[in-house]
């Protein structure tokens, strides 16, 4: 089966193999030939079918922090986060842009000036923790607090670190960064992201936790 197309005034010979595959074939000068394959969700919908649902829960278990890469449309990755939900946590989400630095937002008491515009006096307030406050807030029936950050590319790598960290400092944290964007929605090991080893994890130490009720 061939079929001729034209895109933008070229033409292009359309030609389908026995293997479910696409073969362009574009004639500008020399011939250049493209395959893509193609899967069930591209046919159906990637927000229809959800295989890996299972496989996210139980890495989000094992690994405890998580890099994202979802599609540049977005929307994909609120399927995983309501699965999280359903399974009893509660959710923290934070932009990366104007976060501070991270360990000091999320672990101990910060200062925040506000925008004085020009007219009034300069001041300083001073916010508790946000991972601490937060954990002081769950209900006993809680499974534990999801901190999900958005933008995280724009993160240096020591931030990264820290964030990798952050759920061996608070057993009942898990985080969520997303890193970048994919044609599909994949994660990795916020670990492996930041460059951290096993020997690194173990040899962490964090603060006290600060009860707030």
């Amino acid at each position: 089966m061939a079929a001729a197309l034209s895109f933008y005034g070229v033409p292009v010979n359309l030609k389908r193999s026995s293997s479910r595959s696409v073969n362009y074939v574009q004639n500008v000068g020399c011939r250049r030939s493209l395959t893509i394959k193609c899967g069930l969700d591209d046919f159906i919908g990637g927000d229809l079918l959800k295989f890996d649902l299972g496989q996210w829960l139980s890495d989000v278990e094992e690994h405890k922090a998580l890099a994202i890469y979802s599609p540049h449309e977005g929307g994909y990755e609120g399927r995983y986060l309501t699965r999280l939900r359903y399974q009893g946590y509660h959710f923290l989400d934070l932009s990366a842009r104007g976060l501070g630095d991270p360990e000091t937002t999320l672990t101990k008491i910060h200062p925040v000036c506000p925008a004085h515009v020009g007219k009034q006096p300069i001041a300083r307030w001073y916010f508790p923790p946000e991972v601490d406050y937060r954990l002081s807030l769950l209900p006993p029936s809680s499974k534990g607090l999801v901190v999900w950050i958005i933008e995280a590319k724009v993160l240096s790598k020591s931030e990264l670190q820290f964030l990798a960290l952050l759920p061996t400092l608070r057993p009942k944290v898990k985080v969520i960064a997303e890193c970048g964007n994919w044609r599909k929605f994949v994660w990795k090991p916020l670990k492996e992201i930041a460059g951290l080893t096993d020997e690194n994890v173990a040899n962490a130490t964090g603060s006290p936790v600060l009860n707030f009720k």
